[in-house]
C-alpha cells in the first residue's frame, strides 16, 4: 500500500491514535446495533440529525468524526433513556474525535488514503498480497523514495522528502507493544523489479531479511514457477481488529483511489483467496533462503 505516517510520531502518540481509531469504530458499531435493534432505517436516522442515509452509513463505519448533538439525537431516537449510558457514549465520542497522528501532514496525504491509515493503526492482523512493490510497512527509506518518485514525478525534492519521512514514520506501528501482526505474500516480481536501481533493491532485500526475524512479521514469496494462483487479480489487504462487532475490512488500492469492502460475502472471498495464497506460496521458513538467493543474483 502506498502512503505515509508522521515523522514526529512516538509510542505514546501511536497508542493515542490507535485508541481514537478504535473508539470511532466502536461508536459506529454501537450506533448500528442500536438502530438495527429498533428496526430504524438509515434514511430515517439521517432525517433526525438533518443528514442523509450516506452520512449515517459513514458514521456507522467509523469513517467520520461525530457531533455530540447528532449522537444525543440518535440515542434518543433509538430509545436509550439511561443518562449514564448517554455519558458513556459521549465520552467515547470525544475520544474518537481526537486528532489522528497524520493530520499535520494532510497536505501530502491523499484524502482517500487517510481512512486506511486509521484502520492500519487499529488492526491486530494485516494480511496482504503485493504484486508491484514491497508493502509500505516493510519499505526502506531509499526504496520508499524511489516508489514515491514514480507516483509524484512532478513534485520537488522537499515534498518527496516530506512524503518519505511520513512513510518511514508510518512503520512505527510495528514497533508498538500492541503492534499488529503482518502476514505478507510477495509476488517474485516485487523482488526482481529494481525500483530505484540495484543498490536500492539490495538494501530493501537485506531489510526484508532482517524483518523475517521479527515475531510480528510473516513473509512468503510466490515464485514465478507456480504459474496462476488464487489472487491473480491484483494486490489487496485484509485488516482484522481486536474488538467485538468490528468486521474485517478488505482494502484495494487504485492509482487515484482506494476501495474498502466490508460485506461479509466479499470479505469471505478475499479471505479464502489469501488463505490459498498462504498454502500455494513458498513456506515462510523458506523466505530467508529465497531472499539470500536474490542478493546473490544482484552481486
Amino acid at each position: 500500500m502506498s502512503e505515509v505516517g508522521d515523522e514526529h510520531d512516538n509510542s505514546d502518540n501511536g497508542r493515542h491514535s490507535s485508541g481514537a481509531t478504535v473508539r470511532r469504530l466502536q461508536v459506529g458499531a454501537h450506533l448500528r446495533a442500536l438502530r438495527q435493534a429498533k428496526g430504524i432505517s438509515r434514511d430515517q436516522a439521517g432525517y433526525v440529525i438533518r443528514g442523509s442515509e450516506s452520512k449515517i452509513s459513514r458514521m456507522e463505519l467509523g469513517r467520520v468524526s461525530f457531533k455530540e448533538r447528532d449522537i444525543t439525537d440518535l440515542l434518543n431516537l433509538y430509545g436509550v433513556e439511561d443518562q449514564a449510558e448517554h455519558r458513556r457514549v459521549l465520552t467515547m465520542v470525544r475520544e474518537a474525535n481526537a486528532p489522528s497522528w497524520w493530520q499535520a501532514y494532510g497536505d501530502v496525504l491523499d484524502t482517500w488514503f487517510q481512512n486506511y491509515l486509521d484502520l492500519e493503526q487499529a488492526a491486530e492482523l494485516i494480511r496482504t498480497y503485493e504484486v508491484q512493490f514491497v508493502p509500505g510497512l516493510l519499505q526502506t527509506d531509499g526504496y520508499a523514495r524511489a516508489v514515491i518518485k514514480l507516483g509524484h514525478e512532478d513534485d520537488g525534492p522537499e515534498e518527496i522528502d516530506r512524503r518519505a519521512k511520513l512513510r518511514m514514520a508510518r512503520k512505527q506501528v510495528l514497533d508498538r507493544p500492541e503492534a499488529p501482526r503482518l502476514w505478507a505474500v510477495l509476488d517474485e516480481a516485487v523482488l526482481r523489479r529494481p525500483i530505484g536501481g540495484r543498490e536500492v533493491l539490495r538494501g530493501q532485500i537485506e531489510y526484508l531479511l532482517e524483518m523475517c526475524e521479527s515475531p510480528r512479521v510473516r513473509l512468503q514469496v510466490m515464485p514465478f514457477d507456480r504459474g496462476g494462483h488464487a489472487a491473480a487479480g491484483g494486490a489487496f489487504s485484509i485488516l482484522r481488529f481486536p474488538h467485538e462487532k468490528l468486521p474485517d475490512v478488505v482494502y484495494i488500492e487504485h492509482l487515484t483511489s482506494g476501495l474498502y469492502l466490508e460485506r461479509r460475502d466479499e470479505v469471505d472471498q478475499y479471505a479464502a483467496a489469501i488463505g490459498r495464497l498462504f498454502i500455494e506460496a513458498e513456506r515462510p521458513d523458506r523466505t530467508p533462503a529465497i531472499l539470500r538467493g536474490m542478493l546473490d543474483a544482484l552481486s
